[in-house]
């Protein structure tokens, strides 16, 4: 705080790194949105999932221990999901 950029402190710009993103995906576009009363503005449409069924899957997700079970149970759950991983 208080500190001038590039003269009481250096500023060093290094690009993204590995997995970094320059911006976080909300939504995807098969979710969607509304547009509200302000044009910078949206609401999300939700899908109509029963909250109920989503404990049971994930209890499964946390159970696994397989790397390739875990990626299998992802897709099961969020069927947009495409695994990204590099050897984890």
């Amino acid at each position: 705080s208080g500190k001038r950029p590039d003269e009481d402190i250096e500023i060093k710009y290094t690009g993204l790194r590995p997995g970094e993103k320059l911006f976080e995906e909300l939504l995807t576009a098969e979710e969607g949105t509304v547009s509200t009363s302000n044009d910078r503005i949206f609401r999300a449409i939700l899908n109509d999932e029963d909250p109920a069924q989503l404990k049971p899957e994930l209890e499964r997700l946390i159970a696994l221990k397989d790397m390739d079970e875990c990626i299998a149970q992802l897709q099961k759950m969020i069927p947009t999901y495409t695994p990204n991983h590099f050897g984890v």
